[in-house]
């Protein structure tokens, strides 16, 4: 599969659970990938893995809620590859459950700084090269859970709907480089994966396969094209899921 042969994509927090995911499957179409990860051993792992299956991966340590590590993640990845064609914002640091009255100030400034500080910084970092090329995606991971108003997710709530906020005027302020998406997951919020964008909203891997181990890629269940101009598709809304063990997903509902 070389649906993202030649392509540069730059994935946070790609060291494991969904952004690992994200990460070996744009390998597995033939991306170069950018490990960008808080935890090395982490970063190196998924590294790994894309270089033990035939691809190629830079890891790279950095805190997306420093905008110092995002502006050089993105640097290095230029000077390694030329380029940033696809960016996905998925690292986003948030405390445990509290009723609003009780988040601490330091938990709620955790999530909105490196969840939606960290996606602007991220997307302000790629935007010029992407537009400089005529070509890029971004991909910023949301949540039903900001919809829903899920209780004790306050901060992280807040910032989900912070993200998809500045997805909504990326594509406003569209110069004609980036297209950008968001992705989002069903049931607690915390899926996704095979929700990868391609030209015209459709999805650019058909049949990735399983991961290893207890996770599974998840299925897109239903997808939304929003903005006025459909044809461009630069705003992209996916709902995507991972198929419960033993009992049928229940495809297409929220």
């Amino acid at each position: 599969m070389d649906r993202l042969a030649g392509r540069v994509a730059l994935v946070t927090g790609a060291g494991q659970g969904i952004g690992r995911g994200i990460a070996l499957l744009f390998a597995r179409a033939g991306a170069r990938v950018c490990v960008a990860e808080l935890k090395e051993h982490r970063a190196e792992r998924t590294a790994l893995e894309i270089r033990a299956a035939g691809g190629e991966a830079l890891a790279l340590v950095a805190d997306v809620g420093r905008r110092e590590d995002v502006d050089r993640v993105v640097a290095e990845t230029v000077r390694r590859w030329g380029s940033v064609d696809v960016l996905v914002n998925n690292a986003h640091g948030f405390g445990a459950r509290a009723p609003l009255e009780d988040i601490p100030d330091e938990q709620f400034d955790l999530s909105w700084t490196s969840g939606v500080k960290g996606t602007w910084w991220a997307m302000c970092a790629a935007r010029p090269h992407m537009a400089a090329r005529g070509w890029g995606r971004i991909i910023n991971m949301v949540s039903l859970a900001a919809e829903r108003g899920d209780a004790g997710l306050g901060e992280y709530n807040a910032a989900k709907a912070g993200i998809a906020a500045l997805t909504r005027t990326g594509v406003r302020e569209g110069d004609g480089g980036a297209a950008h998406r968001t992705a989002r997951g069903s049931g607690d919020g915390h899926r996704a994966g095979r929700a990868l964008p391609g030209e015209r909203g459709r999805a650019l891997l058909d049949r990735p396969g399983p991961l290893r181990g207890r996770r599974c890629a998840p299925r897109v269940t239903r997808d939304h094209v929003s903005g006025r101009n459909r044809k461009r598709a630069c705003g992209v809304r996916w709902i995507v899921r991972r198929p419960c063990r033993g009992r049928r997903s229940r495809r297409g509902k929220r």
